[in-house]
C-alpha cells in the first residue's frame, strides 16, 4: 500500500482476505493472547465469526477443519471464516518461550465470541480433520 500524502508513515499489508460473511450487527473483540511455552492452548472451538490475528512473538500451532497444521512464526498475519469450522489447534510448540499474539474476533450479536466443541462433536466430524504428522 502506498504512503498517505503528506506524511512518512509507512503501510504495510500483512494479509488481504474477504471473509465468506460478516453478521448483520456485529460486534467486533479486540485482544492479546499469551500461550506458555509447551502448552496447548485453547481446546477444540469455534467462532461466530470471522477471526483474524497476528504473531507477535514465537510461534503457534494451528489447525482448522480440514486443513493441515501449519506453524504461525512471529511477524506473520492468520485468519478464519468462523462459523461452524472447528478450530483444533492454537498451541504453543516451543518449550523455552511464550507465544503471545493479537487477535480480532468478529461475532454474530448475542452469541459467544467462542465455544468449545464437545468430545462427542469432535468424534462425529473426525472425517473432516485433516490427517496430522504422527497420528
Amino acid at each position: 500500500m502506498e504512503t498517505p500524502n503528506g506524511t512518512n508513515s509507512v503501510l504495510t499489508t500483512l494479509m488481504h482476505e474477504v471473509p465468506p460473511f460478516l453478521p448483520e450487527g456485529a460486534e467486533v473483540m479486540t485482544m492479546t493472547v499469551d500461550i506458555p511455552p509447551g502448552d496447548p492452548g485453547t481446546p477444540p472451538h469455534r467462532h461466530s465469526g470471522p477471526v483474524f490475528g497476528y504473531m507477535l512473538e514465537g510461534e503457534m500451532v494451528f489447525e482448522l477443519e480440514g486443513e493441515p497444521e501449519r506453524v504461525i512464526r512471529a511477524g506473520e498475519a492468520f485468519w478464519e471464516p468462523g462459523g461452524d469450522l472447528i478450530h483444533y489447534q492454537t498451541a504453543n510448540h516451543l518449550t523455552d518461550r511464550w507465544s503471545r499474539f493479537v487477535v480480532v474476533m468478529v461475532g454474530v450479536p448475542g452469541e459467544e465470541m467462542l465455544t468449545l466443541v464437545d468430545e462427542e462433536e469432535l468424534a462425529a466430524r473426525s472425517d473432516r480433520r485433516a490427517p496430522r504428522p504422527g497420528a
